[in-house]
């Protein structure tokens, strides 16, 4: 992209709490390293005999997969792709940017809508400089499963929203907003941006097929440990509260020094009763 035409994105998003970067990334680069995140699911998922039905509602939402980054190379040129980390440095307004974590998030034909939230509220970061980009690795829409933002949202107060456990608290949240949401039909080569306090929601799967979709949550470079809630960004390099955040959990996406991708950490073991099932599911990598 240009330099204005960074600008104008930053602009909007700053905004907004949102932006829908079109074409953003190649084509062919797409078309490239959907396959890798096809895998990583696979392989994390292949375990999963549920039918949808079986699932909790959470689970109905999407089939989630975090930190594919590291058990799967092949998805690293997508994590870390240049363009976009050219536009996250823009959009942030930052020097150096870092890798909070990523995930494949694909909806099942017939899964039901992903209530309103905003991601936030559920990382132990002080500061407000977190952005996700979200990724379609195929065509989306309103039948298939696009993204719904709430513009403005993101200036407003952050509220913790139990999407994990108890269904209807996302319309409580999104009735409680100044304004409509705006939903984001988008092609692949697309990447829509949000802010992390940006209330967001996605529609239900009524199509056929997949919605295939490739996630990853960055922050500015100095972010602080806020809070001792538990995450594996912070707990596994063992990041105190009111430390910057650094490590080798959180590594710097852009700029890449000598265009090299960092490798991950090898993740500790841990007896942790949430961790040993996020592990089994395939959620996180290990199993």
């Amino acid at each position: 992209m240009t330099p204005q035409e960074l600008k104008d994105l930053a602009e909007r998003y700053r905004r907004d709490g949102f932006v829908h970067a079109r074409g953003l990334i190649p084509h062919e680069d797409i078309a490239a390293l959907a396959p890798a995140v096809d895998m990583a699911v696979a392989r994390r998922k292949g375990h999963d005999t549920r039918g949808l039905d079986e699932k909790t509602p959470y689970e109905q939402s999407f089939i989630q997969c975090q930190y594919i980054w590291e058990d799967f190379p092949d998805v690293r040129g997508l994590t870390f792709h240049p363009r976009l980390g050219e536009a996250l440095g823009a959009l942030l307004g930052a020097e150096k940017v870092r890798l909070w974590h990523d995930q494949a998030l694909y909806k099942e034909s017939g899964g039901r809508e992903t209530e309103a939230h905003q991601d936030h509220a559920y990382w132990p970061i002080a500061e407000p400089d977190t952005i996700t980009a979200w990724i379609p690795l195929i065509p989306v829409d309103e039948v298939t499963g696009c993204m719904g933002y709430v513009p403005g949202s993101h200036e407003a107060d952050l509220e913790f929203v139990d999407i994990f456990r108890a269904e209807g608290q996302g319309e409580a949240l999104l009735a409680r907003q100044a304004a409509e949401p705006v939903f984001c039909p988008a092609q692949p080569g697309d990447v829509l941006f949000h802010a992390g306090r940006t209330v967001h929601m996605a529609k239900a799967n009524h199509s056929d097929h997949m919605r295939r979709v490739y996630t990853a949550i960055y922050f500015k470079d100095g972010c602080t440990r806020g809070g001792e809630r538990a995450h594996p960004s912070v707990d596994r390099d063992r990041i105190p509260q009111g430390a910057r955040i650094a490590g080798g959990a959180t590594p710097v996406v852009w700029p890449l020094v000598d265009g090299r991708i960092p490798e991950p950490e090898p993740w500790p073991e841990s007896q942790d009763e949430r961790f040993l099932r996020n592990r089994a599911s395939g959620v996180i990598p290990g199993r």
